[in-house]
């Protein structure tokens, strides 16, 4: 189950409410900021905007590939951690607006994360350290860490232990000379 907030609006649907439940503004500013980064070919660019107008927490070296879309209304409820790929075109949503409520929930992508190409990842969503996202995934539910999953309805394709098995005798993702694995 995601991990949101919920609020039920009176009258028309939630997104009739808009601006009483973010500031016009603050959606114009967050607008403008994304979409800069969304075409800008500079990842240290792009994590400078993220980190510092939209107060996302960033991790080093993460990298968003070119069009993601983040969240306008409320991208600070977005956090990703270091050395992380973010896949051209994904979207990542931290709010959503329904007929009689809308919810409002943080999105946690850990460190080491592969998230494929035209990925959509919902709100109240963890996705664990070293986990592998197939392009065009549905994320609606948490990802273990480790764990290869795609789909739509997402469903977990190998988990952290079967993937280092099959791994195991690959020469980027297999085993180390320590004989630990790198997954």
């Amino acid at each position: 189950m995601r991990k949101t907030e919920r609020f039920p609006v009176e009258g028309g649907n939630s997104l009739w409410h808009v601006y009483k439940t973010v500031p016009f503004l603050k959606v114009v500013k967050n607008f403008i900021v994304i979409q800069l980064a969304r075409y800008t070919p500079f990842l240290g660019m792009k994590n400078w905007l993220y980190r510092n107008l939209l107060r996302m927490k960033v991790g080093d070296q993460t990298s968003f590939a070119l069009m993601v879309m983040l969240d306008v209304m409320f991208p600070e409820k977005i956090s990703v951690g270091r050395n992380t790929v973010i896949g051209y075109n994904t979207t990542i949503l931290a709010h959503e607006y329904l007929i009689k409520e809308y919810r409002l929930g943080r999105v946690k992508i850990g460190s080491e994360v592969m998230i494929g190409a035209n990925s959509t990842i919902l709100p109240g969503v963890t996705i664990g350290d070293g986990a592998i996202v197939s392009a065009g995934t549905l994320v609606h539910k948490d990802v273990p860490s480790g764990a290869f999953v795609g789909g739509n309805p997402m469903r977990v394709i190998y988990t952290k232990e079967e993937l280092a098995a099959r791994w195991a005798d690959d020469p980027i993702y297999g085993i180390n000379k320590d004989q630990t694995p790198l997954a």
